[in-house]
């Protein structure tokens, strides 16, 4: 019963639209029907056949899933890190981190992706004189303009990793940190054989979170890149189906990418519980 208003608004907030998603992506929707010009109709799975045949769409898809999971990599790790930093120094270098990270984390996706790029502009850009580029232009080559993007993507989203496992930290218990240094533990060691078992179901809601959230990054890319890059060559998922939907008014493929989108962070979240569970019972 206490649960049933949130349960509502949940319902309309996601249920509903995921709805829409799906029954748009089987009907033939394109700028005709909006306007009414011509009557909907039904295509069922043609509009995912249509999709899985268009060798585009493979490309996009492999480049979304190595970007995705170098940005979760290196989210985790840089979050990680700092959050057993934040347990070796002292209150003010601390406040001082904290206050850093949550302000990179409260920063808007487009104005980060806007001071993102105006750092690294090719001739006003702090970044190239520094490192002695001349006028490099980050966003011409696609790996380059991948790590751009890249690196913003890092820089927004590690606060929370660092937070929550920087919360998870504190909340072990300091005598069995004690006793694995007593016993000569290196501090890789704590970390790997201590630490991040206590810390399986912390570091398993930080992954699960990076993962939705890289996977379907929009804002950065859109921005940094002009919209998927010079010829579509930094295309991901999401900025595919924007594409698709709305700039060649084919709202059902690019419904249908949504759909292909939310089948697979669901059946990625329910893989990595699965071997979270599995390593958490041979414990």
């Amino acid at each position: 019963m206490y649960l049933a208003p949130a349960l509502l608004v949940l319902g309309g907030l996601l249920v509903y639209p995921v709805y829409q998603l799906g029954l748009i992506s089987v009907l033939e929707y394109t700028q005709a029907q909006v306007s009414g010009g011509e009557p909907t109709s039904f295509r069922g799975l043609g509009n995912y056949g249509e999709l899985f045949r268009d060798e585009q769409f493979w490309q996009v898809l492999l480049a979304t899933v190595l970007f995705a999971a170098a940005c979760v990599g290196c989210t985790l790790a840089v979050g990680c890190g700092l959050a057993v930093l934040l347990t070796r120094v002292r209150a003010l270098p601390r406040l001082a981190l904290m206050l850093a990270a949550l302000g990179a984390w409260a920063t808007p996706a487009v104005t980060g992706s806007t001071v993102w790029l105006l750092l690294f502009d090719p001739d006003f850009g702090p970044v190239n004189r520094v490192l002695g580029l001349g006028d490099h232009s980050w966003t011409y080559g696609r790996y380059s303009a991948f790590l751009l993007v890249l690196l913003e993507v890092v820089w927004c989203s590690f606060p929370f990793v660092m937070v929550t496992v920087y919360a998870g930290i504190r909340a072990v218990p300091s005598e069995v940190l004690e006793a694995a240094a007593l016993d000569g533990a290196s501090q890789w060691r704590i970390w790997r054989s201590v630490l991040a078992p206590m810390l399986r179901p912390v570091l398993a809601i930080v992954t699960i979170q990076s993962v939705i959230w890289d996977f379907k990054v929009f804002t950065q890319i859109y921005v940094m890149t002009n919209g998927g890059g010079i010829a579509g060559q930094n295309l991901v998922l999401n900025v595919y189906a924007y594409q698709r939907a709305f700039a060649s008014s084919e709202y059902s493929l690019g419904s249908a990418i949504g759909v292909v989108m939310l089948l697979i962070l669901l059946a990625v979240t329910l893989v990595y519980l699965r071997l979270l569970r599995r390593q958490g019972e041979r414990l």
